[in-house]
């Protein structure tokens, strides 16, 4: 049957359009309808804490990591992290993240237990943060610098937070 045919037949509208013409007529309006890919619908905007927690946990998941932050940041933390509303958690004690729309640079202040290769272990730190940055958010990590701040020793237990016995 011809397209003039089509048209012409009883119960076909005049003006809707048949055979091949009618299914380029449906692609076009069903990606005109839709505006598209859903997922380019809005922006997603991650904030530096939301990379920073991600970071801290990334690096404390690495073996020969004892602690995050300079020994005097972790002193103020176990004091604040004892009051209720004391801000800054712990996960992102020893973290600054600068996070733009594509890319994210992370700063990294780490206390090493004694005996592990610091080289080796910044590497490790490294690959382990980058990669479950760019997991989670979809950012591209352009650097991750890590300061090693403190070495703890096997019999230094002043570090340690002692059993409180607060209610």
């Amino acid at each position: 049957m011809s397209d003039s045919e089509q048209r012409n037949r009883p119960g076909a509208p005049a003006n809707e359009p048949t055979g091949a013409l009618s299914e380029q007529v449906r692609k076009v309006s069903a990606t005109k309808r839709g505006g598209g890919d859903p997922g380019g619908r809005g922006r997603t905007t991650i904030a530096d804490g939301v990379v920073e927690k991600i970071a801290g946990l990334a690096a404390r998941d690495v073996e020969g990591v004892h602690a995050m932050g300079s020994g005097l940041s972790r002193t103020f933390g176990a004091v604040r992290d004892r009051v209720p509303g004391g801000g800054k958690s712990s996960v992102t004690r020893g973290v600054k993240a600068e996070v733009g729309e594509v890319q994210t640079a992370l700063d990294l202040e780490i206390v090493v237990e004694y005996g592990v290769p610091i080289a080796e272990l910044a590497r490790d730190v490294r690959e382990n943060v980058i990669s479950a940055v760019e997991r989670m958010t979809g950012l591209e990590v352009v650097e991750v610098n890590i300061a090693v701040s403190d070495v703890k020793l096997p019999d230094d237990d002043e570090d340690e937070e002692p059993e409180g016995r607060l209610q």
